[in-house]
């Protein structure tokens, strides 16, 4: 492989990538193509799963392996109500990593470590990083209000210094990170690498249709939101007709969006109603959800697809992250983490002090 000198840090040895970044996994986007992409450019490609069924799940991860022997990762629900399934089809694979963007549970991370798989949970806050670093997790990935999609409110300079401190483990950076800059400012904080989701949806690699990218890179900004309208908790995206369409939807009509969208992707997941509850069940466990709320999750994923792979954003959402307003181009998986890199290196340099 050419392009520059391996970056080694606790994350390359951990997974056996070549640079201390990761794609991470986003519904919709982040496919085999994208996924295999960024591993054939030394990153970490993370397949996302929820939005597959399990036969999609395998028939994913085997055309990944068709196009790359680089490691590469799975991202699950761990409250999926078939989650053990997908784990089972993972270790069967070999799949290199698994992450999470919920906490998986101790048995889990036990039934993935003793596979040999490397387990990285997802975090937004530093009690739940000491929780998975004490249930046995080999990293753990933490994501500032920055970050696309669902997102807390502490901004990744206050939140990753936090967890760096509190852990024993490598901390992956995610949340508002898009060039070398931002990779050495991680890793002068103490991360181990960083993981960008909506710098690598912005590539020539990504299946979004270009139409919808090039309102991604007209975004300023300012034109990144937070709004709980799309499954009552806090989202973020572009700010667009379609979210201000919501934001003033009464409550009749978002629950009846909401069980058509939920009739939706059922039949596009595969999931029969019983597994819906059961998911239900266990995304209102211990937050302070409404069943009215519970039922408005069902929006996101159908809401996303439209956008993301249909193109309609007339009709769908565009989760983002607030460095969507400081990106202006689409280079390959290969250029983006090529010139990440160098600007990493020539940033170290550029240090006062520096040799």
């Amino acid at each position: 492989m050419t392009g520059p000198a391996p970056m080694p840090t606790a994350l390359t040895e951990l997974t056996g990538v070549r640079y201390p970044i990761v794609q991470t996994g986003m519904g919709w986007v982040a496919g085999p193509r994208l996924v295999s992409a960024s591993a054939e450019a030394g990153a970490l490609g993370v397949l996302a799963s929820a939005t597959m069924t399990v036969e999609q799940l395998r028939a994913a991860i085997r055309e990944v392996k068709s196009r790359t022997n680089a490691p590469f990762g799975v991202n699950l629900r761990a409250d999926a109500g078939d989650a053990g399934e997908r784990v089972r089809i993972m270790i069967e694979e070999g799949v290199r990593v698994a992450s999470f963007a919920l906490a998986p549970s101790k048995e889990l991370i036990a039934r993935l470590k003793d596979a040999g798989v490397v387990v990285i949970p997802s975090v937004g806050a530093r009690r739940h990083a000491e929780k998975v670093a004490a249930w046995g997790a080999d990293a753990v990935m933490v994501q500032g209000g920055e970050g696309g999609g669902h997102t807390g409110e502490v901004a990744t300079t206050v939140l990753l210094p936090q967890v760096v401190d509190a852990v024993g483990i490598p901390v992956i950076a995610a949340g508002g990170f898009h060039d070398g800059r931002g990779l050495v400012a991680a890793l002068a904080y103490g991360a181990a690498g960083i993981g960008m989701g909506t710098r690598f949806l912005l590539t020539s690699d990504s299946t979004v249709p270009d139409p919808v990218k090039a309102k991604y890179l007209a975004a300023t900004v300012k034109d990144v939101t937070v709004t709980t309208q799309v499954d009552g908790l806090p989202h973020r995206m572009l700010r667009t007709a379609m979210v201000d369409s919501l934001e003033r939807s009464g409550r009749a009509a978002s629950l009846l969006r909401a069980l058509r969208h939920a009739s939706a992707f059922r039949r596009e997941s595969g999931a029969s109603w019983p597994q819906l509850v059961r998911d239900g069940l266990a995304m209102k466990h211990g937050k302070d959800l409404s069943w009215s709320q519970v039922l408005l999750a069902a929006n996101t994923p159908m809401l996303l697809k439209a956008s993301l792979v249909e193109g309609r954003t007339d009709i769908g959402v565009m989760a983002s992250g607030q460095v969507a307003g400081l990106i202006e181009d689409l280079p390959s998986c290969a250029e983006l983490v090529e010139r990440i890199m160098d600007e990493a290196r020539a940033t170290l340099k550029s240090l006062p002090g520096a040799a």
